[in-house]
């Protein structure tokens, strides 16, 4: 199937677009407002599902709403009954659509058109009143608030909140074009269909504002967003977008002594934390033990050997461990454990903790793992 995208090169189209070309089911075409009208009558001969994303929402003057919206609209619908043609039409409404305003009365107009199309030459027409739609490559300080206030509060601009307690519906673009797509696979009869959006996320600007702000903060923090909860999963991709490209880098605050150095990477509320270390030759870290901590221990380069011992016993457990066998060591509680380098190189090694490091209840408790030995806490 030939499938148009109109405003192929908008917020919408964009990802649009990249998704048709990655499922690579559907020939792809696409016209925006820098085609001339031979260029757009030419696709309208090939398609058969037609996308109508093209469309107007922050002109210079009202009119434009109605030349843009309206205008283009009609022109589209009467120029594939010139040809005899009757794909059908998913138009991307607003639901602004109900509104007396002349962004809703554009919608609302083009919505009729579509839909006397539909009735004239008996074919589908989808319309879905979308509510505000944010993710990666839309447009900031233009008509999206999520664009801006992440583009913004990433670079330490300043954001305006006219109302704190206004409440948004957000709908994610990676889910609009996944009931897009899926239109080109349902069977319904000829007609006129209003469709949803399945998931969408209300919010209120203050929390909107607030959230975001946190995820600046997590490079300081190292805390993790929330991931178990969908909004905040896609609000943080969508953040992490608008990053400056000289900023996408950062460094973790390392804390070196005669050992090597040690530095925490994430941490999470729900997870616990990562550390990464770097321990010179012949050093051994650790001997302590944890009573409800657990860990897992990572050698991603070097050699070692992680030991064990029963804190109330005497045998003393060995595991030889290596960079390049990204072998995972468990440390159960009541165990005293530690990690010994004993390559030539820098050990680098990754530890993860069932819960966030808190100096208050450590639960870490010093005892050596070979009772011979000196102390190396």
């Amino acid at each position: 199937m030939r499938v148009l995208v109109t405003g192929h090169k908008g917020f919408i189209g964009r990802n649009l677009m990249t998704h048709l070309k990655e499922q690579g089911r559907h020939e792809v075409l696409g016209v925006g407002r820098e085609d001339t009208w031979d260029q757009v009558s030419s696709a309208l001969t090939q398609a058969d599902f037609i996308i109508h994303l093209a469309g107007i929402n922050r002109p210079e003057t009202d009119d434009e709403y109605m030349i843009g919206n309206v205008g283009f609209t009609e022109r589209l619908c009467t120029e594939l009954e010139r040809m005899g043609r009757k794909p059908p039409i998913l138009f991307s409404s607003s639901i602004q659509a109900v509104l007396d305003n002349p962004y809703g009365r554009s919608k609302r107009a083009a919505e009729n058109i579509i839909k006397q199309y539909a009735g004239r030459t008996g074919t589908k027409a989808i319309i879905y009143r979308l509510p505000n739609v944010f993710g990666k490559w839309c447009r900031p300080n233009y008509n999206s608030v999520v664009a801006t206030f992440c583009y913004n509060i990433a670079r330490d601009l300043p954001i305006t909140i006219s109302d704190p307690n206004r409440e948004l519906e957000l709908a994610y673009i990676d889910d609009v074009v996944g009931a897009f797509l899926a239109e080109l696979d349902r069977d319904d009869q000829p007609g006129v269909y209003y469709r949803k959006i399945p998931v969408t996320h209300k919010i209120t600007l203050g929390n909107l504002a607030e959230t975001i702000r946190t995820f600046k903060a997590t490079r300081q923090s190292l805390l993790t967003p929330d991931y178990a909860d969908p909004f905040v999963h896609k609000l943080y991709a969508t953040y992490l977008s608008y990053l400056d490209p000289d900023d996408f880098a950062y460094d973790l605050q390392q804390r070196v002594d005669a050992r090597g150095a040690l530095a925490e990477f994430i941490k999470s509320r729900h997870a616990g934390q990562i550390f990464v270390s770097r321990t010179k030759p012949g050093v051994t870290r650790g001997n302590h033990y944890h009573h409800t901590k657990t860990e897992k221990f990572l050698v991603v380069s070097g050699e070692a050997v992680v030991r064990f011992r029963s804190i109330d016993g005497d045998h003393v457990i060995e595991y030889p461990v290596r960079g390049e066998d990204f072998r995972v060591i468990d440390i159960p509680p009541g165990y005293t454990h530690s990690i010994e380098n004993v390559g030539d190189t820098d050990l680098i090694t990754l530890f993860w903790a069932s819960e966030i490091f808190d100096p208050e209840k450590p639960d870490t408790y010093a005892l050596n793992v070979l009772q011979e030995e000196s102390s190396r806490l």
